[in-house]
């Protein structure tokens, strides 16, 4: 049973729908995120606009009072004002590619930096870190969408080597990448006309299969790039 829960990047759809369900099973539920808390709220927040190396840690290190047994890492960005998925290299940015790699990836290495600590000694910790599909390179048929298919085969690999240097210090951890499937969000929203009947989850359904695969890891998986069933992806 879950006792202790921190959530970065809490203030996604995603993020608050784990948040309530480990709340309402009774789990201690910390957050962090750029956005400041709401109005009372039941969860312990942290926020961190600045999102910087030195903010990063000093959030990390408040919200580890609580001791969590388990971190769900939801930062992440498919489009924004800045531009939607690119459809041809010929509509790739360098600055749009730098930001998605930012949001993707940066700021992820920050917060698991801060957590190195913590993670090699907490025994049986679990770390769930939101990626997707589209960043597996041997999965990938279709082409496309440059700088998020780049940003989240990145992070696949930022995950796999974090989880191999804590393993080397605490072998029950796990560490993983879980893609959460399509969800209704205003990330996926776009998207949704092309979906095939019953893929589209509401964001209560995609924590419910997030908190199953949680509760389904091993050390023997960590680094892995997980389906939301929990099964294995190909990098």
């Amino acid at each position: 049973m879950l006792k202790s829960v921190l959530i970065i990047g809490g203030s996604s759809q995603i993020a608050q729908a784990i948040a309530a369900q480990c709340h309402q099973q009774g789990a201690q539920v910390s957050i962090i995120s750029r956005q400041p808390a709401p109005q009372c709220s039941p969860y312990l927040w942290q926020h961190d606009a600045l999102q910087s190396e030195d903010s990063c840690q000093h959030s990390v290190e408040q919200a580890l009072q609580q001791q969590p047994d388990t971190v769900f890492i939801c930062n992440g960005v498919l489009h924004d004002s800045s531009g939607m998925p690119e459809k041809t290299i010929r509509q790739l940015s360098s600055e749009q590619l730098l930001q998605r790699m930012h949001s993707n990836v940066v700021i992820p290495a920050q917060y698991l930096r801060a957590l190195f600590r913590y993670l090699s000694r907490r025994a049986e910790v679990r770390v769930l870190v939101l990626s997707a599909k589209v960043g597996s390179i041997s999965d990938n048929r279709l082409g496309g969408w440059y700088s998020y298919r780049m940003s989240k085969a990145a992070l696949n690999m930022l995950v796999k080597n974090f989880s191999l240097e804590v393993s080397r210090l605490n072998p029950s951890a796990c560490i993983v990448t879980v893609h959460p499937g399509t969800t209704d969000t205003p990330l996926s929203e776009p998207f949704q006309s092309n979906l095939a009947p019953g893929q589209l989850q509401t964001a209560a359904q995609t924590a419910q299969r997030l908190l199953q695969v949680r509760d389904g890891l091993r050390p023997e998986v960590s680094g892995a790039l997980l389906h939301w069933d929990g099964s294995v992806l190909p990098f």
